[in-house]
């Protein structure tokens, strides 16, 4: 893309504000129609979910600006499909960051932006969501949010042990705050130009080179051995057909993940561009090592998986 061409879209208003309202009007509508919620319902999970999802890209976009990083609003991606109703949102920077303190100030930003408003609605939502037993009837499908350590945590504080057989029953609200966890999840992995990226290139120079390699390169095996143990396992129980097939299928989230790496990659001479300067601060390594920490506290063997009874 030229450079007169990326200056014409970051400089762009109407194309993000009306990419806003679709996506807003896609996250109401995947409830709405495909869960049979009530608008009230399909509401509580999609305005909670983009103000989640805008704090993220505003808290890139506002470091941006205060490092004089010329960057574009956020262009949200509607798609209509569950569960989401979105495929996220980026923003456009056509200069190299080139400082590494501004590196992290940006690359940070968004995850603890968005995990700052997500936190919150996830305690309100586990807070108010049932503890229900897990349906046995035959043919009965339904859906297991996958746990990260941080989501079990919450789980706990708020609700206690739960007995087996039994589970949290996510409320729209609930749901729209473990998405929040996913997305800052998927952000964080220290990899290419990811948000998890920038804070590694930043703490760690040209070393992350090796680090961005090395991590998507082990996607594929998590993706294929995470559908050995879920199909195995179901297998050994006696499962069978469709219902083992969606078990098998779990891994195919993180080989899906892999492959969308892989092609960002295609083409680069480097995982990430170089910086120059001075190396970071005292309390930005500190910053860098935690958010860095994050990505462990949240991370989800399983996204969302598939039970058929």
């Amino acid at each position: 893309m030229s450079e007169s061409k990326m200056q014409a879209i970051v400089r762009r208003r109407d194309l993000p504000a009306l990419l806003l309202a679709l996506t807003f009007a896609s996250t109401t509508f995947v409830p709405l129609i495909w869960n049979g919620s009530t608008l009230v319902q399909a509401l509580s999970f999609s305005v909670p979910l983009m103000a989640i999802l805008l704090s993220h890209e505003l808290g890139h976009y506002i470091a941006a600006r205060i490092h004089r990083v010329r960057a574009s609003l956020p262009f949200f991606i509607p798609l209509p499909l569950p569960p989401l109703g979105t495929m996220g949102a980026v923003i456009l920077m056509p200069d190299e960051i080139k400082n590494r303190n501004a590196l992290l100030d940006i690359g940070a930003a968004g995850p603890l932006a968005g995990l700052a408003v997500a936190l919150p609605v996830l305690v309100y939502g586990i807070a108010t969501s049932p503890i229900e037993l897990l349906p046995t009837t035959p043919g009965t499908v339904y859906y297991v949010e996958g746990k990260s350590i941080l989501y079990l945590g919450l789980l706990y504080a708020l609700k206690g042990p739960i007995p087996d057989g039994y589970d949290i029953m996510l409320s729209n609200t609930a749901f729209a705050g473990w998405a929040g966890l996913l997305v800052t999840m998927l952000n964080l992995i220290p990899s290419l130009q990811l948000d998890g990226g920038h804070i590694a290139h930043a703490l760690l120079g040209d070393r992350q080179e090796r680090i961005s390699r090395w991590v998507r390169k082990a996607l594929v095996p998590l993706g294929l051995g995470i559908a050995l143990y879920h199909g195995g396992s179901a297998y050994l129980s006696g499962v069978s057909g469709q219902a083992l097939e969606s078990q098998v299928t779990v891994g195919a989230q993180w080989l899906v993940w892999g492959a969308l790496l892989y092609w960002m990659s295609m083409g680069q001479d480097r995982e990430h561009p170089a910086t120059e300067g001075e190396p970071l601060s005292a309390r930005r390594k500190i910053v860098a090592a935690c958010t860095l920490a994050l990505f462990v506290l949240l991370f989800m063997p399983v996204w969302l998986r598939t039970v058929i009874v």
